[in-house]
């Protein structure tokens, strides 16, 4: 009887006769033990997504800042700096065809294609054609000194007008007149480049003094100080000699008259050794903008860059002042109107500075020879006229501490 009555609560559903005892909650797994009760309950309320809703990772859609980088972007800017090199060509025509004299289009381009000896194409070849190759190499090279230096100081004002090395190079070539009678860029290149080198040594100095070390309020201030004890240095000069200012007094306001190829060739290696070291340490000054500390924490060797970066810009600076004399404000204005349209990766930010550079110092150029017809203004005094509103814009549209 006994044993019936163990058969019969055994078959009997649940909930009646005898109570069926409470399952024991299931043993948690190993990626589980240490989780709270209340953590793994809620895991596992998650239902897991249907098989037909589940995507594998790579095919997942990319997200839109992430086509957008890697390919729209690129694309952009691709066509845009191709279309900045038809820019370049455009304003090189215009170079070639505007002066005292103004040329037509066919008569320009007839000066290559079928030289004939007369006087329009003697004019395009001899007289504006070397002072466009010479304002497209310094062009270039100012903005793309100015690229470098504001990279590796991290200072909005970076150039080499701001930064006194136009002011060493040019009280190095004055000197070099004055002493020993030099007129020849090959010759008087060597004294630009100990110049520029030595004033930038000197602003760096000069603001590195004191706890903060040198912040770009004081690297701004020492540029300033520098420049303006040599240049009261350069005018003390020329006062006392006649002869070195006879020398130097259209080359000292920045000008592109009266240079020959044969002239701008002993400069040109330079500048183009010089674009090179700047236009191969892009990637570094990618990493350098995230901060010195990230950036050596990433393996850069920020001393290296900073050094090599310092010596490409002198030989810029240097080559730039020896063939055309101190111009101001390329260097300053170029990288940042070219930084608000491109952004801030160097990969595109060199090429494009080094195009609108050359573009901005030729344009100031034929604008010089246009208002003053039939003489005309250095373009030296042009970039300032247009450089100088920029860089109040500039001092004004940041706080004081950003800087």
């Amino acid at each position: 009887m006994g044993r019936r009555a163990r058969l019969v609560a055994a078959a009997a559903p649940a909930g009646r006769g005898v109570p069926s005892q409470p399952e024991p909650p299931p043993l948690p797994s190993s990626s589980e033990i240490g989780v709270p009760p209340m953590v793994r309950t809620a895991r596992s309320d998650r239902q897991p997504a249907p098989v037909s809703q589940t995507v594998r990772p790579d095919q997942r859609p990319a997200p839109v800042a992430s086509r957008r980088a890697g390919g729209l972007r690129p694309a952009l800017l691709s066509v845009g700096l191709l279309a900045s090199l038809g820019v370049l060509v455009a304003t090189i025509l215009v170079s070639l065809r505007f002066g005292s004299v103004p040329l037509s289009t066919a008569t320009a381009i007839e000066a290559f294609t079928t030289f004939d000896g007369s006087t329009e194409h003697l004019i395009v070849r001899k007289s504006r054609l070397p002072r466009t190759v010479i304002g497209l190499g310094v062009g270039a090279a100012l903005a793309v000194a100015g690229v470098g230096l504001q990279a590796v100081t991290r200072n909005p004002l970076g150039s080499p007008e701001i930064l006194g090395l136009n002011a060493g190079a040019s009280f190095a070539v004055v000197t070099a007149v004055h002493l020993f009678g030099i007129v020849s860029p090959s010759a008087y290149i060597w004294f630009a480049f100990a110049g520029a080198l030595v004033a930038m040594t000197l602003v760096f100095l000069i603001a590195s003094a004191g706890r903060d070390g040198a912040t770009p309020v004081k690297l701004a201030l020492s540029g300033a100080v520098v420049t303006a004890l040599l240049g009261s240095w350069i005018s003390a000069i020329l006062v006392l000699d006649e002869r070195t200012l006879d020398q130097v007094r259209f080359w000292l306001a920045g000008s592109l008259v009266g240079r020959d190829l044969a002239a701008f060739a002993e400069v040109a290696p330079f500048l183009v050794v010089g674009l090179a070291l700047v236009g191969a340490m892009a990637r570094q000054f990618d990493t350098l903008s995230l901060g010195e500390s990230l950036a050596a924490g990433l393996g850069q060797r920020t001393r290296a860059v900073r050094a090599a970066t310092v010596l490409a810009v002198v030989l810029l600076a240097g080559a730039a002042v020896a063939a055309a004399g101190p111009i101001a404000f390329i260097g300053l204005a170029v990288p940042h109107a070219v930084r608000a349209v491109v952004g801030p990766s160097h990969g595109w930010l060199l090429p494009y500075s080094a195009i609108y550079g050359a573009v901005l110092l030729l344009a100031a150029d034929v604008l010089g020879r246009i208002v003053a017809r039939p003489s005309e203004i250095d373009v030296g005094i042009m970039t300032a006229i247009v450089g100088a509103p920029f860089l109040v814009h500039l001092v004004r549209s940041r706080r004081l501490s950003e800087l």
